[in-house]
C-alpha cells in the first residue's frame, strides 16, 4: 500500500511536471521599417496585457531578430520601440504551437510633432544610440535612500565589486560624469557612493575619446570607459544630499554628510565626516576623484609624446611629498578620522573652472607583531621577531584649481595648480630580537623613535593648444613648475645588545641622536607637440620634452650625551645637491581609418645626472656626473571590430630616472638592525613592455568577454642588495642596477546572464609569473613567484524586495629561492563575500554582509580563518521616506584580525595587528532630496 501511494504521488508529479513543460511557449519575430531595412538593437518589451507591467525585455540582434524563450503559456503584449519610429505592439495569445513566430513587424517613422510624446510613453529599459548604451533608471527599482552604486548593480552589463570599483561591458570604468560634467574629478566612487539613486534619470555607458583626440580631431586609439549620470530635472532645481550620525558601544561614534547643488552651469558640493571606527572615508583613489583638478588627470600633464612612460624623475615620490591622502585609518589598529572638503565646478560655453579645498586628519594607534624568516645561504638563516607600538598623527590641507578658456575656435589655454600643506607626528617603540637557526638569540634592540615633520608642495601646469584651419593640424605647448619642502626633526634612540660579539666594546651599542633634515626639491618642465595630417588617413606627430629636476638635502645629525654637550656626528651629517636633466625628441606616424588605428614611432632620450656631496673633513666631497642616451621605440595597434568587439596591442620601452631618495649617499640608521644607504651612481631603469587585450560585449544577451596579457622585462632595474653580517645579522641595504627581472601577467573575465534582469554571473582567472633578482652577501638570488587565481561573482535581483551579491576568489602563490630551496613555500588564500538585502513589511529593511578570508601556509604551519559578519536592520520614516533609523552590528563573530603574509627576495614575513572588532551602533540618516531653492531671483 505504501509503495502504491508513493507510485501515485510520483506519477502525479510527473504528469504535473510534463504539463508544466508543455505549457511553456517561445515568441520570436523580426523588426523592419517601411523599406524592409532591418532594425538592429531595437528594444522589445514583453508586458502583461491587463496593466502593462513589464515581464522582461530584449534587444533585436544585427538581423533585427528577437526572441523570448521558455515563457509560461498565457496572453502577452509585445511592444517594439526604436528611436525616431512609432512604437508598435501586438497582443499574443498562445495556441497549440508552443513556438509563436510574429514574422516581420513593421515600424513606421515618427513625425517631429509627435516625437516627444511618443518617447515619453514608449521609453524602454535599455536603448542603444550609436556607441552609447542608455539605461532608463526608473525601470530598475531600488529601495528609497539607495545610492547610485545600488542602482548600477541592477543594470545588465554593469558590475560593482566589493570595493565599489565599476566594470561595464567587461571593462573597468575609468570616469564617471554627472550631466556630462566631471564630478569630484570625474572618477568612479565619489559619484556612485554619495549621490542617491532616486535623482538619476538615465545612466549612459560609452567609450569616451582621449582629451588629445577631442582637441586635435584625430583619433589616437585611446578611449576611457565612461559612465554618465543624467539627473532628473527636479534634482537640478534645488539641493540634495544626506547627513548621518551614530553612537555605538565601546564609545564608538560617527557622523558624515554631503550636500550637492547642480544646474546647467554650476556644480557645488560639500563633504565631511568624522569617526573613531577606522573608516577614513577616502582611499587614495577616492581623494583623486574628490579633488577634481589633479595635474596628472585627464591627459593634461603636458608631457606630450607617444608613451606615458616619460622618463621624468618621480618628483612626488614619497607619501610626504605627494598630493594623495596619507595612509591612515585604513583598517589596521585603532584610528580617529576627520575630514571636510568643498568642490566647485563651472562649465559654460567657452569657460571651464574646477576648484576645491580639502582637509583631513588621522590619529592612529597600531600594536603589531611581526615574525620574519630570513635566509642568507643554503645553510645560514635567522628569525626576526618585532613587537611594536606606533602612534601617528597626520593633518593635511589641500587645494586644487583647474581653469580652461577657449580663446576662440582655434585657441585654448588651460591652467592646473595644486597645493598641499601638512604636518606629521610619529612616536614609535619596538622590541626586535633576532634568533639564529639553532634558536640562540643573536641580538636585541630596544627602539624608541619620534618624529615631527612639516611639509608643503606646489605643482602647476600651463597648456596652450592651437588648431589650424587645415583639419587635423595642431600645435601644443606646455610648461610646468613643481616645488616641495620637507622639514623634519627625528629623535632616534635605541639600545642594541649583540650576544655573538667577541669584542666587549661591541656587546652593547646605544644610539641617541637628533636628525634635523631639510629636503627641498623643484622641477621645471616643458613640452611641444606638432601634428600634421597627410594622405587623409595618416598623421605625422613630432614632439620634444624637457625636464630639469633638482633636490637638495641638508642633514645635520647630533649625538646626545647625558654628561656632555651635544656633538655633531661627522659620519652621518651630509649636504647633498642633485640635478637630473632630461631631453627627449621623437616622432611617430599614425594611421586611422574605419576602426583601425596604428601608430609606430621612435624617440631619442638624453639624460645627465649631476650630483654633488659635501661631507665632513674626514670623508671629503664627492661629485657624480653621468650622461646616458637611448633610443625608445613604440608601437600600438587598436581595432574596433563589428559586433562590439575590440582589440589592442602595445609595445613600449620606458625609462625612469632613480628617485632622489635612492640617489642620496646618506646612511639611515633609524633602525640599527636594518641600515639603508643611497647610491649616487644609479642609472635610469629601462622597461620593455608588450601587452594586448581583447574585449567583446553583446548588448542583446549581455554576454561579455575580456582577455589581457602583458610581459615586462627590466634592464638596469633598481633593486636593493643586502649585506648581512653572519654574526650580528645586521642588514645593510643599498640600491643598485641589475638586468634580468621580468613578469608575465594574464587575466580573463567572462560575464553572462543566468536569467535576464534577474541573475547574472561572472567568472575570472589570472596567472602571474615574476622573477626578481637581488644580491645577498654578493651571491645572486633569483626569487621566482608563480601566482594562480580564479574567481566568480553572482548577482541575484529576482524581485524588488530581495537582492544577493556574492563573490569568491581562490588563489595559490608559489615562491622559490635559488640560494636556499629549502625555504620554498606555497601560500593559499581564499576569499568569500556575500551581501543580502531584504525589504520587510512596514518599510523595514534587513541587510547583511559576510566576508570570509582563509590563509594557509603549510610549511610555516600558518592556518588562519577570519569570518567577518556585519548585519543591520533599518526603517524608513516619514511620508516621503527621507529619514532612516538603523541598528547595525559589526564583526558579530569578533574575529577581525589584521593578518598578512608576504614573501619576497630572501625572506618570508607574517604580521598581526590588533584592530577594531565587534561593536554595535544606532544611527540616524536624513536624505535631502529636491530641496527647493528659495532665493528670490530678480
Amino acid at each position: 500500500m505504501k509503495n502504491t501511494t508513493l507510485l501515485c504521488i510520483a506519477l502525479c508529479f510527473a504528469c504535473t511536471f510534463s504539463k508544466a513543460q508543455s505549457s511553456r511557449i517561445n515568441i520570436s519575430g523580426t523588426l523592419v521599417d517601411s523599406s524592409s531595412t532591418v532594425l538592429s538593437f531595437a528594444s522589445v518589451l514583453l508586458l502583461m496585457p491587463e496593466d502593462s507591467a513589464l515581464v522582461t525585455y530584449t534587444l533585436s540582434d544585427d538581423d533585427g531578430a528577437f526572441s523570448f524563450k521558455n515563457l509560461p503559456a498565457r496572453d502577452y503584449l509585445v511592444k517594439a520601440t526604436y528611436i525616431s519610429y512609432l512604437p508598435h505592439q501586438i497582443l499574443v495569445k498562445p495556441g497549440e504551437d508552443k513556438d509563436i513566430d510574429l514574422g516581420q513587424i513593421l515600424l513606421k517613422p515618427i513625425s517631429k510633432e509627435l516625437y516627444e510624446v511618443v518617447v515619453k510613453t514608449a521609453r524602454a529599459p535599455i536603448s542603444i544610440k550609436g556607441d552609447t548604451i542608455e539605461y532608463d533608471a526608473s525601470k530598475f527599482k531600488v529601495p528609497p535612500g539607495s545610492s547610485v552604486e545600488d542602482l548600477l548593480r541592477k543594470l545588465p552589463g554593469m558590475e560593482v565589486d566589493q570595493d565599489g570599483n565599476l566594470r561595464a561591458q567587461g571593462e573597468s570604468v575609468q570616469k564617471v560624469t554627472v550631466d556630462g560634467k566631471r564630478f569630484f574629478g570625474g572618477d568612479t566612487k565619489m559619484a556612485t557612493k554619495n549621490l542617491q539613486a532616486d535623482i538619476i534619470k538615465k545612466v549612459q555607458v560609452f567609450d569616451d575619446k582621449s582629451e588629445q583626440s577631442k582637441l586635435t580631431g584625430i583619433d589616437d586609439g585611446n578611449t576611457e570607459k565612461t559612465v554618465n549620470l543624467e539627473l532628473k530635472e527636479e534634482a537640478k532645481k534645488g539641493g540634495f544630499g544626506k547627513v548621518t550620525a551614530g553612537l555605538g558601544t565601546d564609545s564608538r561614534a560617527m557622523a558624515s554628510g554631503n550636500y550637492n547643488k547642480f544646474d546647467s552651469k554650476n556644480q557645488f558640493s560639500l563633504l565631511g565626516f568624522g569617526n573613531n571606527v577606522n573608516q577614513s572615508g577616502m582611499s587614495y583613489e577616492d581623494y583623486e576623484e574628490f579633488k577634481g583638478s589633479n595635474s596628472y588627470n585627464w591627459g593634461n600633464s603636458g608631457d606630450f609624446g607617444f608613451t606615458r612612460t616619460t622618463g621624468y624623475s618621480n618628483f612626488f615620490n614619497t607619501n610626504d611629498d605627494s598630493f594623495s591622502i596619507p595612509v591612515g585609518g585604513n583598517g589596521d589598529g585603532f584610528s580617529k578620522n576627520a575630514a571636510g572638503g568643498i568642490n566647485y565646478n563651472y562649465n559654460h560655453k567657452k569657460d571651464e573652472v574646477s576648484a576645491n579645498y580639502f582637509y583631513n586628519q588621522t590619529r592612529q594607534e597600531v600594536d603589531a607583531f611581526q615574525n620574519r624568516q630570513n635566509f642568507i645561504t643554503n645553510s645560514l638563516s635567522n628569525q626576526t621577531t618585532d613587537q611594536s607600538n606606533q602612534n601617528n598623527f597626520n593633518g593635511t590641507h589641500r587645494v586644487s584649481l583647474r581653469a580652461q578658456k577657449e580663446l576662440d575656435t582655434l585657441n585654448t589655454i588651460t591652467f592646473i595648480g595644486n597645493g598641499r600643506i601638512g604636518n606629521r607626528e610619529v612616536n614609535y617603540q619596538s622590541l626586535q630580537e633576532i634568533f639564529k637557526s639553532d634558536g640562540f638569540k643573536a641580538n636585541k634592540s630596544d627602539i624608541e623613535n619620534s618624529s615631527e615633520r612639516f611639509s608643503y608642495a606646489l605643482s602647476s601646469t600651463l597648456l596652450f593648444r592651437h588648431k589650424f584651419k587645415k583639419k587635423g593640424r595642431n600645435f601644443s605647448w606646455s610648461g610646468g613648475y613643481d616645488y616641495s619642502n620637507n622639514d623634519s626633526e627625528d629623535l632616534q634612540k635605541s639600545i642594541n645588545e649583540f650576544y655573538s660579539s667577541t669584542d666587549a666594546n661591541d656587546v652593547i651599542k646605544s644610539i641617541n641622536q637628533i636628525n634635523a633634515t631639510q629636503n627641498k626639491a623643484d622641477q621645471l618642465k616643458s613640452s611641444v607637440l606638432w601634428i600634421e595630417p597627410f594622405a587623409k588617413k595618416f598623421a605625422w606627430e613630432t614632439f620634444y620634452n624637457f625636464n630639469r629636476s633638482g633636490s637638495e638635502v641638508d642633514r645635520n645629525v647630533t649625538d646626545k650625551f647625558p654628561d656632555k654637550p651635544n656633538e655633531t656626528n661627522l659620519n652621518l651629517t651630509r649636504l647633498y645637491d642633485n640635478e637630473i636633466l632630461y631631453n627627449r625628441v621623437g616622432t611617430s606616424v599614425r594611421y586611422s581609418h574605419k576602426g583601425i588605428n596604428f601608430t609606430t614611432g621612435l624617440a631619442r632620450v638624453f639624460y645627465n645626472i649631476d650630483g654633488k656631496l659635501i661631507g665632513p673633513p674626514n670623508i671629503g666631497d664627492g661629485i657624480v656626473d653621468k650622461d646616458y642616451q637611448a633610443w625608445t621605440p613604440y608601437s600600438a595597434l587598436s581595432l574596433r571590430l563589428r559586433n562590439n568587439k575590440s582589440f589592442r596591442f602595445n609595445y613600449t620601452m620606458g625609462l625612469n630616472a632613480p628617485s632622489s631618495n635612492d640617489l642620496q649617499p646618506i646612511v639611515d640608521n633609524s633602525n640599527p638592525l636594518y641600515i639603508r644607504e643611497g647610491n649616487p651612481d644609479l642609472l635610469p631603469e629601462v622597461t620593455h613592455q608588450v601587452s594586448g587585450n581583447f574585449n567583446m560585449y553583446n548588448p542583446v544577451n549581455f554576454v561579455n568577454l575580456y582577455l589581457r596579457a602583458e610581459y615586462n622585462y627590466n634592464v638596469n632595474q633598481i633593486i636593493y642588495n643586502q649585506n648581512i653580517d653572519p654574526e650580528t645579522f645586521i642588514t645593510s641595504t643599498k640600491p643598485v642596477n641589475v638586468t634580468g627581472g621580468s613578469s608575465t601577467n594574464t587575466y580573463m573575465y567572462f560575464g553572462f546572464p543566468l536569467k535576464k534582469t534577474k541573475a547574472t554571473m561572472g567568472l575570472n582567472a589570472n596567472v602571474r609569473f615574476s622573477t626578481y633578482l637581488a644580491n645577498i652577501n654578493d651571491v645572486l638570488n633569483e626569487t621566482k613567484s608563480d601566482n594562480y587565481g580564479i574567481g566568480a561573482n553572482l548577482n541575484l535581483t529576482p524581485i524588488d524586495w530581495f537582492t544577493f551579491y556574492g563573490y569568491a576568489n581562490w588563489s595559490i602563490g608559489n615562491t622559490s629561492y635559488s640560494i636556499n630551496n629549502q625555504q620554498d613555500l606555497k601560500i593559499v588564500s581564499n576569499y568569500y563575500n556575500g551581501e543580502m538585502n531584504i525589504k520587510l513589511p512596514k518599510d523595514f529593511f534587513w541587510s547583511s554582509n559576510l566576508n570570509y578570508r582563509i590563509y594557509s601556509n603549510e610549511r610555516l604551519g600558518f592556518d588562519q580563518k577570519v569570518p567577518i559578519f556585519n548585519m543591520s536592520v533599518y526603517k524608513l520614516l516619514g511620508e516621503k521616506k527621507k529619514a532612516e533609523i538603523r541598528l547595525s552590528a559589526y564583526d558579530i563573530f569578533k574575529k577581525n584580525l589584521g593578518i598578512s603574509q608576504y614573501a619576497s627576495q630572501n625572506f618570508i614575513s607574517t604580521r598581526e595587528v590588533q584592530t577594531l572588532s565587534r561593536y554595535f551602533m544606532l544611527s540616524f540618516t536624513y536624505n535631502m532630496r529636491g530641496v527647493s531653492d528659495k532665493i528670490t531671483r530678480r
